[in-house]
């Protein structure tokens, strides 16, 4: 049968559909671009956020209209499956099967269930579950690939809903994700990233390796050029993994460090664990000991409670750092949550006239940021046609900014020296 997977959300959930993916296509089934073509939908979902959630009811709601039509499969993954459980089916009855991110590996099960009008559902965390251990297939094509290492989260921040639809932390054994790494490089595949929903408390705890050890051992592993981590949580930056942004030839220059808020205030009340003064010190420390990083951030506004000057402190604290890019929200409650609790809400108005306030200043940087790239040389990895101007190449720097280019079709996925000539918003551009 021919099936596609709809996707929201984070990279994490990019890699499950991969995994999904592979093991449909292992179980005869083979991947089409289009709904119309589809016999299998499956809608791979996330609940971070409100808006998230809206467009997949949205999605569903046209997905009922064309099941009637044709008779598709259709099926729920991921964060909302979990959220919801049984419930999905009370408010969508005509969904086959859903499965929380724990139990994806029962996809192809699913499916077959569903052929026979069984209804199939997979909720909760079941120890070391088989769903971390998939290899997907190389799906992409190219050079790029994705590994997890690790998935759940034990933070509880008070704002978030993932400890309670990922799980607790689960940390692969370094032995299995060192072996796959290295398939990825026998296979041609030179950049590499670590998932998890707070990668680098990998194997806290444990009696393997720790995060700054496993990413030593990736660095010696022939092929592999560039290794990065998504996503950081600042009160597991430790000194030992700061050294190495100074020390290992593979670990790019840049890392993702959500800060969510400048208040100490605020900070507390969202379980962060830190103070505004800790996250410097840690940014401090990463740009004495790698020069030139690039960091980017996540920031919420309008949380509960949150006033104008907890706000001001968040705009200094953006100030302070620079960052290259900020993925900034206004505050949405999320089922489960502490925070949910809260109820001195911000009004929208002004957390709107804040979130406004923020993302103009960001971008402001963020131009400033790519303008002191010109002039200078940097090391692109081209990953193929411009999607703006397909008579160009494009690719992204080890910083991970955006370089467009003019080049011969053959430097494609390959590593090549560009001369930065103009920076712009969102990218840069190059010349060889």
């Amino acid at each position: 049968m021919r099936f596609l997977i709809e996707n929201f959300g984070c990279q994490m959930n990019d890699h499950d559909m991969e995994k999904m993916g592979s093991v449909l296509i292992d179980h005869g089934h083979s991947a089409v671009a289009g709904i119309e073509d589809a016999d299998i939908v499956i809608v791979n979902t996330c609940c971070i956020r409100e808006k998230a959630e809206q467009k997949f009811f949205s999605l569903m709601g046209r997905l009922q209209r064309i099941r009637k039509r044709t008779g598709l499969i259709l099926g729920v993954t991921g964060c909302i499956a979990e959220q919801e459980k049984e419930n999905i089916f009370e408010r969508l009855p005509f969904v086959d099967f859903s499965l929380g991110p724990s139990n994806i590996h029962k996809i192809a099960e699913a499916v077959e269930n569903a052929k026979v009008n069984l209804r199939t559902e997979g909720f909760g965390d079941h120890g070391c579950s088989p769903s971390l251990l998939i290899r997907p297939h190389n799906t992409r094509q190219g050079i790029k690939g994705f590994v997890t290492i690790m998935k759940g989260c034990n933070n509880f921040c008070s704002y978030c809903v993932v400890p309670y639809v990922r799980g607790r932390e689960e940390s692969r054994a370094s032995a299995d994700v060192l072996s796959e790494i290295r398939e990825m490089a026998d296979r041609g595949m030179i950049d590499v990233t670590l998932l998890g929903q707070n990668v680098n408390s990998y194997n806290n705890g444990n009696n393997d390796l720790s995060f700054p050890q496993l990413l030593r051992k990736i660095d010696e592993i022939p092929g592999i050029s560039r290794l990065r981590f998504v996503t950081s949580h600042p009160k597991d930056i430790s000194r030992e993994l700061i050294e190495c942004f100074g020390s290992l030839r593979t670990l790019c220059e840049s890392i993702h460090l959500p800060f969510q808020s400048g208040s100490d205030r605020i900070l507390a009340l969202m379980n962060r664990g830190y103070t505004s003064a800790e996250y410097l010190k840690k940014v401090e420390a990463l740009k004495e000991q790698c020069p030139g990083i690039a960091l980017t951030a996540d920031c919420i506004v309008g949380f509960p409670g949150e006033t104008d000057e907890d706000f001001e402190q968040t705009m200094r604290l953006m100030e302070s750092v620079k960052f290259d890019g900020i993925f900034s929200f206004i505050y949405s409650a999320r089922k489960f949550t502490a925070a949910a609790k809260l109820t001195e809400s911000v009004p929208p108005d002004a957390a709107h006239e804040r979130l406004t306030r923020f993302q103009m200043r960001q971008r402001e940087i963020t131009l400033e940021a790519n303008k002191n790239a010109e002039g200078k040389k940097m090391e692109v990895l081209v990953e193929g046609p411009s999607k703006n101007s397909p008579d160009e190449l494009s690719g992204r720097t080890r910083t991970g900014k955006i370089v467009n280019f003019t080049g011969d079709a053959g430097m494609v996925y390959k590593l090549v020296e560009v001369d930065i000539i103009k920076g712009y918003a969102n990218s840069l551009r190059g010349k060889i």
